[in-house]
């Protein structure tokens, strides 16, 4: 509980520095097209920053607890995080191209990361 509350604030903290840095600091470094690839780096952070938080307030005995399918999900939204965001954000500073290779796994982890919210949820309400 406590592990993903933790993760999820802290990637909403890094989501709004990167937002804050993309917009002041790439603005006119970058390719606009890469300014855009940025936003949605920090928009799918955000999002699972706060689904990160929402895992970690349903680990509460009094909610769901600690099934294994709410730990996977989170550890899957903070691996998407990681590979999604992560991978875009390094293609927008350096433009390799070959990095949006990479982006499509994080997005597959978020998806199994929210079907696997959606189990913990059916098994456990």
């Amino acid at each position: 509980m406590k592990f993903f509350l933790i993760a999820g604030a802290i990637n909403a903290l890094l989501s709004v520095a990167f937002g804050a840095f993309g917009a002041h600091l790439l603005e006119g470094r970058v390719a606009d097209k890469y300014l855009d690839t940025w936003q949605t780096a920090v928009q799918y952070q955000m999002f699972h920053a706060v689904g990160l938080m929402v895992v970690g307030i349903l680990m509460s005995s009094s909610l769901i607890g600690t099934l294994s399918s709410l730990s996977w999900a989170g550890y899957l939204m903070l691996a998407g995080i990681i590979i999604f965001s992560g991978s875009l954000y390094v293609l927008s500073l350096t433009g390799i191209s070959i990095l949006g290779a990479i982006t499509p796994i994080g997005g597959v982890a978020f998806i199994v990361g929210w079907i696997m919210l959606i189990v913990a949820a059916s098994k456990a309400l």
